[in-house]
């Protein structure tokens, strides 16, 4: 076993192709396949299981990838770790995040960290919170953004308090004209993200013991807030979601006032490579005053 089968094997576990795998590596497909398959003879059982059309991990494969990651990660530390005794600051920092965070902060974070270290490149992953948290263990990331009531045992920098607010039709008229309250919400229609989409918010119909009736189950934000402008129902969203948003619908703050809170988490902070370190550090000092 060795570094150039393992950099084969995850880039083609990333791609679901030996083909586009080649591509990005710079190899023949049957130098791909030689390596596999070399590998899996070495290991003594099966990566893949191939067909004519597609690939797909076994167990097997699916139990080793994170092991392959981590040797991967090492390397990675090692190299960063080396270029900083020879005084250079390169490397590579990937980053887990959810869709508000990544339209409204990423941005700001990629182009600031970038004008101090040029040489530092950035691999940005987004999905849901369950997304972040899988990556983060099973490091393909090095540094997550998640709400603390996502992180479970992940300990987490908390950054920032993110209001929750109430997105309704524009016929719906709550009794104050200022803000909505949690009776003005309790028997309403929702359009309600499934199960694991948003912890925040199921949480939120938890604590108030809010019966959710919904028609609608999506899975993303975006579609959430146009079934809410088309009449399907009302929604609980943060507020850092709606910002720059177009649809036309109406926001309310709820009262009481609840939050979730957003923070940025890794693994273990005390073995951070170099340019991970610079850039958690980086996005604690933007985002510590907010």
């Amino acid at each position: 076993m060795s570094l150039p089968s393992y950099k084969i094997f995850k880039t083609v576990v990333e791609q679901n192709s030996f083909q586009r795998a080649a591509d990005i590596l710079h190899l023949t497909p049957s130098a791909i396949s030689h390596s596999i398959s070399s590998l899996e003879k070495e290991l003594g059982f099966p990566l893949f299981i191939r067909n004519k059309t597609s690939i797909q991990l076994t167990g097997y494969g699916e139990n080793l990838l994170p092991h392959v990651q981590a040797v991967l990660n090492s390397e990675e530390h090692l190299k960063q770790e080396v270029s900083l005794l020879n005084g250079l600051e390169k490397g590579t920092v990937k980053i887990g995040t959810f869709n508000s965070v990544c339209t409204n902060w990423i941005p700001s974070i990629v182009s600031s960290f970038q004008k101090f270290y040029s040489n530092i490149s950035i691999e940005l992953y987004q999905g849901h919170y369950n997304d972040v948290s899988a990556w983060l263990r099973n490091g393909v990331v090095d540094i997550g953004f998640l709400s603390t009531s996502s992180a479970e045992k992940i300990n987490i920098t908390p950054l920032y308090k993110d209001p929750l607010v109430c997105v309704v039709p524009k016929n719906f008229y709550p009794k104050n004209k200022e803000f909505i309250t949690i009776d003005d919400i309790r028997g309403q229609r929702f359009v309600y993200q499934r199960k694991g989409s948003d912890a925040d918010i199921n949480n939120f119909f938890h604590k108030y013991s809010l019966n959710v009736l919904s028609t609608c189950h999506v899975v993303d934000d975006q579609s959430t807030i146009a079934m809410v402008e088309s009449g399907f129902g009302i929604c609980i969203m943060p507020e850092l979601v709606m910002r720059n948003q177009n649809n036309n619908v109406d926001i309310y703050p709820i009262e009481p006032r609840e939050y979730r809170v957003i923070g940025i988490t890794t693994l273990n902070q005390a073995f951070m490579a170099p340019a991970v370190k610079k850039m958690f550090n980086h996005i604690i000092n933007t985002y510590k005053n907010m």
